[in-house]
Formats: C-alpha cells, structure tokens, sequence
C-alpha cells in the first residue's frame, strides 16, 4: 500500500509564492518519477511540472521561469516552488508518483490540494 500525501496549498494574492509538498509513504522500493497535476473547474487535468529519480524536470510552458520541481529522495518527498502566481494558477493541484513496488511499477495519485490565486 502506498499513499500521497501532500500539504501546502491555500489563498494567495498575485504575485505572492507558496510552496507545495508531497510525501509518499508505504512499501516503496524505488521511485522513477514524482510530478505535479492541476486541475482547475471544468477543465481537464494537466501536467504542471515532473521530476525523475535521476533528476531530470520538465515543465508546462505556462509555468515555466516562475514555478520549480526538486525532489527529496532520501525522504521520498517532491516540492513545487510557486512564485509570481497568477490568478489562472487557480486550480486543485495533484502530486502523481511513478512507484516501484515488490509487486509491480504503478501509478500513485494524492488527495489533492487546493490553491487559489485572487486579490
């Protein structure tokens, strides 16, 4: 059993920062990657940012210069620094893991974390 956990969201002024964690805990021999969704109402899920275990990042053209992936692998955690936020960073964000486990390579998905940019 694997869980996501993540913590950080809230209410931001534009312009402001917030910083996003997620943690996954439970039977984890390896992760390959750990990324960042976000959804926002009445549109579909997209992909904000993603790091690998060997530290590779890409990100979302809409996002990119202003908001920063990095992982923890000692403690299986993955942080989304968010700066310059806009009002149409507004969304409900999803911490995605990629986990290797004794029995098989799944995908794991958080709870999920609301942020919300507005003045």
């Amino acid at each position: 059993q694997v869980q996501l956990v993540e913590s950080g969201g809230g209410l931001v002024q534009p312009g402001g920062s917030l910083r996003l964690s997620c943690v996954a805990s439970g039977t984890i021999s390896s992760i390959n990657a750990m990324a960042w969704y976000r959804q926002a109402p009445g549109k579909q899920r997209d992909l904000v940012a993603r790091v690998t275990g060997a530290g590779g990042t890409n990100y979302a053209d809409s996002v990119k210069g202003r908001f920063s992936i990095s992982g923890d692998n000692a403690k299986n955690t993955v942080y989304l620094q968010m700066n310059s936020l806009k009002p149409e960073d507004t969304a409900v964000y999803y911490c995605n893991a990629q986990i290797r486990t004794p029995w098989g390579t799944y995908d794991y998905w958080g709870q999920g974390t609301q942020v919300t940019v507005s003045s």
